[in-house]
């Protein structure tokens, strides 16, 4: 069986793409400092505890396992954060992929599937974005990412390292036979929060900006579920292993949801009543961020399995119940 390391695979995202490996044949290899990521979301294959900003460890990861490939989600992923820390991204965003990309090749592995993001385009110049959208990321969570997409272009150049970037939009919902699920300390996404509203985990909903031009005044988003993520990159990784070009691809759904769309589908959802706190805008927020993934569907033949908002937060909910759980009795102790 063909060893892949996943970078970042006890967090959100990499613990899908797990389990969509081996689903898919392969076995996966969780690289994770488990500062964002937990253990017992490394179901599907061994754990090799370390930091990417190790470069010793790194090359011993790689002679022991001897991967066919790499897929690297190791990133911190708060764009307020990023805003307020800029170091501490570009050290483990940036300096933590050239150290993986070097040990890549000096093991001589050549293929790459990366956990790219819609932020490094920033502003929206036209809607829905395609990936020939200009890319003018507004925050260093962004341009870390972007810094990461064109070093593969200078690698690939010298050494022959084929990769394909995937730019995700609003990455939502839960394995759907409830192995897996989203746990951020601290919560920033929206559907999650919305849940920990309806079961009473925190008092309200806050909506950030209601002056917006869009139909009901609050942003637009396109949520993509994260199976359909993980079954994504499975995708790119057999398509580099049949040779493809380096490339970069948009994952999203192509739909947009407002804040209050996606507030009344979790209402529906859950059958529970959701308070809501108006507030002011946030900076830096576009009033409507959709994608156009229609290159990955008809160059991969990707199709999501779960495009409808109810689908996404249905799954994030069943999740979410057990979790909450958790939490409320950490609240009453």
């Amino acid at each position: 069986m063909s060893s892949v390391l996943v970078t970042g695979g006890a967090g959100y995202i990499g613990s899908h793409a797990c389990k969509a490996l081996a689903r898919g044949g392969y076995q996966p290899v969780s690289l994770d400092n488990l500062t964002c990521g937990h253990r017992d979301a490394v179901k599907w294959g061994p754990l090799e505890q370390g930091d990417l900003l190790d470069q010793a460890w790194l090359d011993d990861v790689f002679a022991r396992w001897q991967p066919i490939a790499v897929m690297h989600f190791a990133a911190y992923a708060y764009v307020g954060e990023s805003v307020q820390d800029p170091g501490k991204y570009y050290r483990n965003n940036v300096v933590g992929s050239l150290n993986l990309i070097q040990s890549m090749c000096d093991h001589r592995v050549d293929k790459l599937v990366f956990s790219s993001s819609c932020a490094t385009y920033g502003e929206p110049q036209h809607l829905p974005i395609r990936e020939d959208h200009p890319q003018s990321p507004i925050n260093p969570y962004g341009a870390s990412k972007l810094m990461v997409e064109r070093m593969l272009v200078d690698f690939e150049k010298a050494h022959g390292l084929r990769s394909i970037s995937l730019r995700y939009f609003n990455a939502a919902g839960a394995d759907v036979d409830g192995e897996l699920g989203e746990r951020h300390d601290p919560e920033t996404h929206l559907i999650p929060l919305v849940l920990d509203a309806a079961a009473g985990v925190r008092p309200a909903i806050s909506i950030f900006g209601t002056d917006y031009a869009t139909e009901d005044a609050t942003c637009v988003r396109d949520y993509i579920h994260v199976s359909d993520l993980a079954d994504a990159h499975v995708l790119a990784l057999r398509s580099l292993e049949r040779g493809a070009k380096s490339t970069a691809y948009n994952l999203g759904n192509g739909d947009g949801y407002s804040v209050r769309q996606v507030i009344d589908c979790a209402a529906k959802v859950t059958g529970k009543q959701i308070l809501v706190h108006e507030k002011e805008r946030r900076a830096g927020d576009p009033a409507v961020l959709v994608g156009d993934a229609t290159r990955i569907r008809s160059e991969l033949g990707w199709s999501p399995r779960f495009p409808a908002l109810e689908e996404i937060v249905g799954s994030a909910w069943r999740w979410h119940q057990t979790s909450a759980e958790v939490k409320m009795s950490g609240v009453s102790a």
